[in-house]
């Protein structure tokens, strides 16, 4: 139809719809292939995949379809083929199909990281463009990327001059009427796309990698940019608040736990763990490692050797080794770590706004009377965590570039100077030159009698996986392996210097991975790609001890405290690992729209149009059978995730939150 009643003035933009189509199929048969091992095969799931791929493409077009269809329409029939309209119509379609070829080259850099089509951490990274670009420049090589595309652009433009499309478009001779009539087609798909087309129905398959290559990447982004932020209470299944909140405090309660405003359905306790041992108040360092998989030690069954250091730590440490991280983000570790939650949707509370003055373990050091530092060898401005450390009272010690903080959080902020980098990427100083720094802040505090709690987050393990040469036998820039054994080898020469430190005797070394190396796989929530490894060293009076009870990265702190013989106030959800009981074993998985809670290697998978189902986890080959239902477990894991989201929402993570101080009205 549009082509007979808009036969000239329609023929650019044809050509145009023809050519995104064309490079959105390539793309799609491209990601199939790359991980068709892991795709349903099947001749009804590819098919179903590809026709459901093309119908997003369709509603990816109309988008772009709108702006050129409304100049067309109202430009008068006068104007047509003028320098203007041709400077117009040639500059519109060379930006679109720049936009076009810039997006498809994203979605491959996209998927070689996460073996997803583009998602909120997409939209995170076109806000930290610095870091990013930076990381791209060093991974890949880009001035050749952007030469090649913009020749294709102009390859793509001669093509289409050549056919004869562009002076179609300028002798058309059509009306008003007639050029409305035709357009009206594509704004109708555009309308309806709109309105009533959703992300989350490319996900018609059990098989995520279906779903994924379904999907189109345009389409999705921009889903992610309008949708980062998901109330629970909005998107997933409930039960009553009432009942919710009963379950998570039978689940925390014990003999040690006395709760203190249980008429404001707070779960605000205080947690007695001292006794007739003699309490002690070590130095904690902290070490979240970017990156760090389970699958990368040698304790779980890697034959690489590339975390001699770690291997050797957890056979003289406190070793979790049936520990699972909440995320697979940066921001989700440091969420489930300092404030001891499980995962709530959308983004994670480090990147939203009202996250300050919240009730974090900082505030446990603080009550002992520890200064707390944050350090971050790039620009803690990247992904908020300046604002939120800084915001619940860390210090922050990082390679700021001048981005300041929220003028309204007092906190102080120092500067890791150029003649304390040896080596430096996109992400920031390498760990070594992060761990010296670390060693200076603590001969400080100790010189002042301070005791110090250090939260240090790594970089080196992130891509373009590069570091000092010469310091381990695996070339910089080679690979994540080679990321790996640097990062092992930098702990171990920290160690070894805090050891010749006054300090050494009286700090204890907690490590642990803030996520995986890679949380795809066949599943939504690939069970295997959370297990993270966790270390508790040089712990005063403590024996070596592997715990192979089910543990979530939430649990390592109140756990700490308690080995510590510290009484505390408390707001977390995490528990004292060796106090569980074995039916009570958990664990809480997740990503931005889907929730998970593990027991007895059953996994119950919450999601955005509320469903919860049940699968049965196979550790042997990672795979995911579908259970009956089970309505107890169900309303558990449930219970969790609603009231974590809703203290949030309603103020019930704050510090403020005390027996005293405690607004009941906010939770009732």
């Amino acid at each position: 139809m549009l082509a007979k009643l808009f036969p000239s003035r329609f023929s650019l933009l044809k050509a145009f719809i023809c050519l995104f189509l064309l490079l959105s199929l390539l793309v799609r048969i491209s990601f199939l292939i790359w991980n068709f091992s892991e795709i349903d095969s099947s001749f009804t799931a590819l098919i179903s995949t590809f026709a459901v791929g093309f119908l997003f493409d369709i509603a990816t077009i109309s988008f772009f379809t709108v702006p050129f269809l409304i100049y067309l329409v109202l430009m008068p029939q006068r104007f047509y083929g003028n320098k203007a309209d041709r400077i117009i119509t040639y500059f519109g379609f060379s930006i679109s199909v720049l936009i076009i070829f810039f997006s498809f080259f994203g979605e491959f850099t996209f998927w070689d990281e996460f073996h997803r089509r583009f998602n909120f951490i997409a939209v995170d990274y076109l806000v930290y463009s610095y870091e990013v670009v930076k990381n791209i420049n060093e991974s890949y090589p880009l001035p050749i990327l952007l030469s090649s595309m913009i020749m294709l652009v102009a390859i793509s433009s001669y093509i289409i001059y050549k056919l004869g499309y562009f002076s179609k478009t300028f002798s058309s001779e059509s009306t008003f009427k007639t050029k409305l009539i035709s357009a009206l087609p594509w704004f109708a798909i555009a309308i309806i796309s709109s309105v009533f087309v959703s992300n989350s129905q490319s996900d018609f398959s059990e098989n995520r990698y279906n779903n994924e290559v379904a999907k189109a990447g345009i389409y999705s982004f921009f889903a992610a940019f309008n949708n980062n932020e998901l109330p629970y209470n909005d998107f997933y299944k409930v039960i009553p608040l009432q009942e919710a909140y009963a379950l998570v405090e039978s689940s925390l309660s014990d003999s040690k736990t006395t709760f203190q405003n249980r008429a404001a359905n707070s779960i605000y306790r205080t947690i007695k763990n001292s006794d007739s041992t003699q309490i002690i108040k070590p130095n904690v360092i902290f070490i979240c490692i970017e990156s760090l998989s389970g699958e990368f030690l040698t304790a779980f069954g890697n034959q690489d050797k590339i975390t001699p250091t770690l291997d050797s730590i957890a056979n003289n440490s406190i070793f979790f080794e049936n520990l699972y991280a909440t995320g697979t983000r940066t921001v989700r570790g440091m969420e489930a770590i300092t404030l001891s939650i499980p995962p709530t949707p959308g983004r994670s509370i480090v990147k939203r706004k009202n996250n300050q003055n919240l009730f974090t373990i900082g505030e446990v050091f603080k009550q002992k009377g520890y200064s707390r530092n944050f350090f971050y060898g790039g620009d803690g401005y990247f992904d908020n965590m300046n604002t939120y450390f800084g915001g619940n009272d860390f210090n922050i010690i990082d390679r700021g570039r001048g981005f300041l903080l929220d003028k309204s959080i007092k906190t102080t902020r120092t500067n890791i100077d150029d003649s304390e980098v040896t080596f430096e990427n996109a992400w920031g100083v390498c760990d070594m030159d992060i761990y010296n720094k670390v060693i200076k802040e603590a001969d400080k505090a100790h010189k002042g009698g301070q005791p110090f709690f250090d939260f240090i987050m790594t970089t080196s393990n992130h891509k373009p996986y590069t570091y000092p040469e010469g310091v381990i036998d695996i070339p910089s820039g080679t690979g994540r392996n080679g990321a790996v054994k640097y990062t092992d080898y930098a702990i171990g020469e920290f160690i070894k210097k805090a050891k010749q430190k006054p300090w050494f005797k009286n700090t204890v070394f907690v490590i642990m991975s803030d996520h995986c190396a890679n949380s795809a796989g066949r599943w939504e929530l690939d069970v295997k790609n959370y297990h993270i490894p966790a270390f508790i060293a040089n712990l005063p009076n403590a024996k070596a001890e592997k715990i192979t009870k089910l543990s979530s990265q939430i649990d390592l702190f109140p756990t700490l405290f308690s080995l510590l013989k510290w009484d505390y106030s408390s707001n977390f959800f995490g528990k004292d690992v060796f106090a569980v009981k074995p039916e009570d074993e958990r664990a809480y998985i997740g990503n931005y729209r889907k929730l998970g809670t593990m027991k007895d290697n059953k996994v119950l998978i919450l999601d955005e149009q509320k469903n919860a189902n049940l699968f049965l986890w196979n550790p042997a080959d990672n795979s995911l059978s579908p259970l009956p239902a089970d309505k107890a477990f169900e309303k558990v894991g449930i219970s969790n995730f609603q009231v974590a989201d809703y203290l949030y929402r309603n103020g019930g993570l704050k510090v403020k939150t005390s027996s005293s101080q405690y607004d009941s009205k906010i939770l009732r």
